[in-house]
């Protein structure tokens, strides 16, 4: 399971340079921020990408502020894809700087993910302010991307546009996406780049083989850096390799950014003391939590639809009710001054969400929570057994035991 950072998520849009709407998320850090981050997703690929998601979150608990968006026609933003290549690509990677130069400050640091990767190459000589660029399993040539839709390259030709098959959705390529990737070549850029560059690249990676690492890497000139991600595949599927990814980035670009600030977020959520708020703003079950000095994400494991980007609902329910038992123990301990070294509380529940949801209106269904306490420490028999009482006058086992009512209202 992801480790829940103190960041918080602002939802913005902005327009491209024809004026679609591109809708974006800017990942701010809860103090102040070191430096000013663009993130490129991969090839038709969305924001919302586990990956992408995990670096951000990593590089906001760690001082960065990440802007990552949907490139014209995909996600939330508009436009039509059929329409759209690289070069319109490598435009709105401008457009959003130009967004985060007036709202927050000029990004410092590029990062791209794939094609997202080349795009950032190709951007960076447009986005002055920028003193890092970053790639993570990038080709070396836009081109490569070709290979993706083979089977279906005689029909674009002959019929301008066909439906290709991408990861299991289907997207429009027309004539003219093809023509575009097949103009563009990265070497001028990365010669002329002038910029800090660090390759992220796995040995193992079937999409974008190694080879194209090296590309990079030799056609760059100096400050320039690679590092290996082993066993990982093309997406970083493993949240391990995200945080792995985002918490190297913010270490080595230390180097780069000086110390720089910007302005504070327009949109954090003022609560006050006790209060939550739980923001779902995507096609996603993946919801924002904030409560007055915290943030964190709670959201479905894949398997049952969602993208397994923080623990479920029923997860945190047990964890309210875990750590505030093992709080509540403690608290005595300290009073009675036992000698407690450690409390350790294990729970279980029966009820599955989605499932529930599915019969809420009709059901109430009842749900089984198994608590187990271990406390390390040389207490006797008696003194257990009043521990063992104490933890079911924990208030939020009080609460969840106890007849309570819930008021609902539409604001």
């Amino acid at each position: 399971m992801d480790a829940i950072n103190p960041t918080q998520r602002n939802k913005l849009s902005f327009p491209n340079a024809q004026g679609d709407r591109l809708d974006g998320l800017y990942q701010a850090p809860m103090g102040p921020t070191l430096a000013t981050v663009l993130f490129a997703h991969c090839f038709t690929c969305s924001k919302q990408i586990g990956a992408a998601t995990r670096i951000s979150r990593t590089l906001a608990a760690r001082g960065f502020g990440v802007l990552r968006f949907d490139f014209t026609g995909l996600g939330n933003s508009d436009g039509d894809f059929a329409n759209t290549n690289f070069s319109s690509n490598v435009a709105d990677l401008v457009s959003a700087a130009d967004y985060l130069r007036d709202h927050y400050t000029a990004p410092a640091i590029l990062i791209g993910h794939s094609l997202g990767g080349a795009a950032v190459i190709a951007a960076a000589s447009q986005i002055e302010e920028a003193k890092a660029v970053i790639t993570i399993a990038a080709p070396s040539d836009p081109a490569h991307v070709a290979h993706l839709i083979d089977a279906q390259v005689e029909t674009i030709q002959q019929e301008g546009c066909a439906l290709v098959d991408i990861a299991g959705r289907q997207f429009p390529i027309k004539q003219q996406f093809l023509d575009d990737i097949g103009r563009h070549s990265l070497d001028k850029h990365l010669r002329h780049l002038k910029r800090a560059l660090l390759v992220f690249h796995s040995p193992v990676d079937n999409i974008v083989g190694i080879e194209h690492a090296r590309a990079i890497y030799t056609a760059a000139k100096h400050p320039k850096s690679f590092i290996s991600l082993d066993d990982a595949d093309h997406m970083l599927n493993d949240p391990r390799d995200a945080t792995y990814v985002g918490e190297t980035i913010a270490a080595w670009a230390g180097r780069y950014i000086g110390s720089e600030t910007t302005k504070e977020p327009e949109t954090k959520p003022l609560l006050n003391k006790g209060e939550v708020l739980v923001s779902n703003t995507q096609d996603s079950f993946t919801c924002d939590v904030y409560t007055e000095e915290h943030h964190l994400v709670v959201d479905e494991p894949t398997a049952l639809g969602g993208n397994n980007l923080g623990p479920s609902p029923y997860d945190m329910l047990l964890t309210a009710l875990g750590s505030c038992t093992a709080i509540t123990l403690r608290m005595y301990a300290r009073h009675k001054k036992l000698p407690v070294t450690s409390i350790e509380v294990k729970l279980r529940q029966e009820a599955v969400h989605t499932e529930d949801c599915e019969h809420c209106e009709t059901t109430k269904k009842p749900i089984q929570i198994i608590r187990e306490i271990h406390i390390e420490g040389e207490l006797d028999p008696a003194q257990r057994e009043r521990m063992l009482d104490i933890a079911n006058r924990c208030p939020v086992h009080q609460v969840l035991t106890r007849a309570n009512h819930i008021e609902t209202r539409l604001r």
